[in-house]
């Protein structure tokens, strides 16, 4: 874990937009955010993919760097979360027989995850190796070292996705003057920052529902146990909208009445068919109209959803978790639960994670878009950047007016105490003069006698 004066810098390539944070962890264990810059991506990321190499690598200087305006230090490494359309789980199963019952060893394991490892994946690489249960006979056993087996069979699921994803990346960042700390998987460190131990326990559906993008992960006693990144988001939404009321040239203005009036699912159609909307050009539509056109791309998207999570929908004890900027539509759980037919619970994450505090100088959205990003600084556990180093000549400036000013001072010490002994001995010289005169005096009195 970072220590609690180190700062955490994370970027995330959204699909619209590139994101930079920073935080510091606090003594409670908390993380405060320091500094957050956004720029957007629409002309260089496409479908959550590095699209234009030298765009990205511009933009990730210029948000990183106003990070580092916001914070005061040079940053010198971050995080990135991995994403895209192309991120996907597959599973693979390893088997092995023995002639007689065996003892499985932790040097046995570590072959059968090699051996998964080793498999090659056309124009694809494994990102991250999930654990399953291994099978023996009719079991499923969680942790199977030292016991006796003939035949066992391990699961694994491993995470992968195409070459380019992480090489893209690595292109953009060797012509600049930061360093990558760590490549996460942006939907596994979503899923440990969103879901409680008891909805990953007992079985549930995170949809991160994006601009270009949707991820369905599915986690049933507490294993991730699939990934998928489907390639539509709310964006899409935006589109429809834009050709319907043909303000294609103003997708700005589109964008802006889905948010304003759009909703998932519609249940008073008279009313709003009464609802007369101006739009540019001196037009107007209806709020019906806008509606019906979002909630017909919206039903894509969520029966595209649900087609992922069927097979695992008897396993949902905790229902459906959705985050992300689409998700904050209206009326979105009313549309999953009637189109699914499911009863299963919808819940659309709202706020901030409870371990994350926004510094008082820190303007941030709190209404899940960015819930991404705030995931991979949770992770980060090294310090992002250069502690300054102290001018050699200042620093030598300051030692000689230190020892010139402790040289002052001791003098004046000095003086001081010369002082207070002269002083004290003149008063004691004024005491024997004052004892001699008395001791003649006395001695005179007693020659009388």
């Amino acid at each position: 874990m970072a220590a609690e004066k180190d700062i955490i810098v994370a970027l995330e390539l959204a699909t619209t937009t590139i994101r930079a944070i920073a935080g510091q962890r606090m003594a409670d264990g908390s993380m405060q955010v320091l500094a957050y810059a956004e720029e957007n991506a629409a002309n260089c990321i496409r479908k959550g993919v590095i699209d234009n190499i030298d765009k990205t690598t511009q933009a990730i200087s210029r948000v990183l760097g106003q990070i580092g305006l916001q914070i005061g230090h040079t940053i010198s490494r971050f995080y990135i979360g991995l994403s895209g359309q192309s991120l996907h789980s597959v599973p693979n199963c390893i088997k092995r027989s023995f002639t007689e019952k065996t003892q499985i060893s932790n040097e046995m394991i570590d072959q059968l995850m090699d051996t998964n490892r080793g498999i090659v994946y056309t124009d694809s690489q494994i990102l991250e190796v999930i654990p399953q249960e291994y099978n023996v006979g009719n079991r499923a056993v969680s942790d199977i070292v030292g016991m006796q087996v003939e035949n066992l069979e391990a699961n694994f699921l491993n995470i992968i996705a195409r070459n380019s994803l992480t090489e893209n990346i690595e292109k953009c960042i060797q012509t600049t003057d930061y360093e990558i700390a760590e490549l996460l998987i942006t939907h596994q460190t979503l899923g440990d920052t969103i879901l409680s131990a008891s909805e990953k326990r007992s079985g549930c559906a995170l949809v991160d529902l994006g601009a270009d993008t949707t991820s369905v992960s599915i986690y049933t006693n507490n294993i991730l146990r699939k990934l998928i990144v489907l390639p539509i988001g709310s964006n899409n939404a935006t589109i429809d909208l834009a050709k319907t009321l043909n303000i294609t040239t103003e997708p700005e203005e589109a964008e802006n009445l889905k948010v304003k009036y759009g909703r998932a699912w519609t249940e008073n159609a008279e009313t709003s068919k009464n609802n007369i909307i101006s739009i540019s050009h001196d037009r107007s539509t209806t709020e019906y109209q806008i509606c019906s056109t979002i909630e017909a791309r919206y039903e894509e998207i969520i029966l595209n959803i649900w087609a992922q999570i069927m097979e695992y929908k008897d396993k949902l004890t905790s229902g459906i978790i959705v985050t992300g900027g689409g998700s904050q539509i209206k009326q979105f759980d009313e549309a999953f639960k009637n189109l699914t037919k499911s009863s299963k619970m919808v819940r659309i994450v709202k706020g901030l994670p409870a371990d994350v505090t926004i510094a008082p100088n820190v303007i941030i959205s709190d209404n899940g878009r960015i819930n991404s990003i705030l995931s991979l600084l949770l992770h980060g556990n090294q310090n992002c950047i250069i502690h300054e180093a102290k001018d050699p000549i200042a620093e030598e400036e300051t030692t000689v007016q230190e020892s010139t000013t402790e040289s002052a001072q001791n003098i004046v010490e000095q003086e001081d105490l010369t002082e207070e002994r002269e002083e004290t001995n003149e008063n004691n010289n004024s005491t024997k003069k004052k004892k001699s005169f008395w001791q003649i005096l006395k001695d005179a009195l007693e020659e009388d006698n």
